[in-house]
């Protein structure tokens, strides 16, 4: 597991590919709970929104607690999340049976959220893990399960390194992070200016 300590006070990314837009993040660490607080504003597909964060994760790096809202012209729109850290969620005080097994959150309008498995795992060279998250949705904030895999490659550098699978989206990339293991460069998504 990567330490706490080299998360730096902020962090932000510039999208790319079918998005424009940016996301910032701000860190409370090393104390617990670590919070990830931030907002991502961005124009997708002809309509803009912003969706505002605070995620609250254990020092295991399980998502605990989430707090997401958007905004769009579809109006605002607020969601809560609750997890055990043993892979049982609440939504808005309801049990969803659906992201059993699931000690991550994935926020489609967020390249910082790709960070909790990476710190979790702490993979070894080589290593290929499954990692299924709780996604969330950016226009309407609709929560469904995702898989996802994740395989450490050799470093680059300083720089750690993963192969990063979907297969419900069919999305492959090489993702590459920086030593407080946030994401640096996910092609196609997101590239870190800060």
């Amino acid at each position: 597991m990567l330490s706490t300590e080299l998360l730096p006070p902020s962090a932000a990314w510039r999208h790319q590919g079918g998005r424009l837009g940016f996301e910032v993040a701000f860190f409370s660490a090393p104390n617990p709970p670590l919070r990830a607080t931030g907002s991502t504003s961005a124009v997708e597909g002809g309509e803009a929104w912003a969706v505002d964060y605070e995620i609250e994760l254990d020092p295991q790096w399980r998502v605990r607690r989430a707090r997401i809202s958007v905004r769009s012209t579809r109006g605002v729109r607020h969601r809560l999340l609750d997890a055990d850290g043993e892979g049982h969620w609440l939504l808005d005080g309801a049990r969803v049976a659906a992201l059993d097994g699931c000690l991550d959150l994935d926020l489609e309008s967020s390249a910082m959220t790709n960070a909790f498995p990476v710190h979790r795992k702490a993979l070894p060279l080589g290593r290929q893990t499954s990692a299924p998250a709780a996604y969330v949705r950016a226009v309407d904030l609709e929560i469904e399960r995702l898989e996802q895999l994740y395989q450490r490659l050799p470093d680059k550098g300083e720089n750690q390194c993963f192969d990063y699978w979907s297969p419900a989206f069919d999305f492959r990339a090489r993702l590459v992070y920086d030593s407080a293991g946030l994401v640096l460069d996910y092609p196609g998504i997101a590239v870190r200016v800060l």
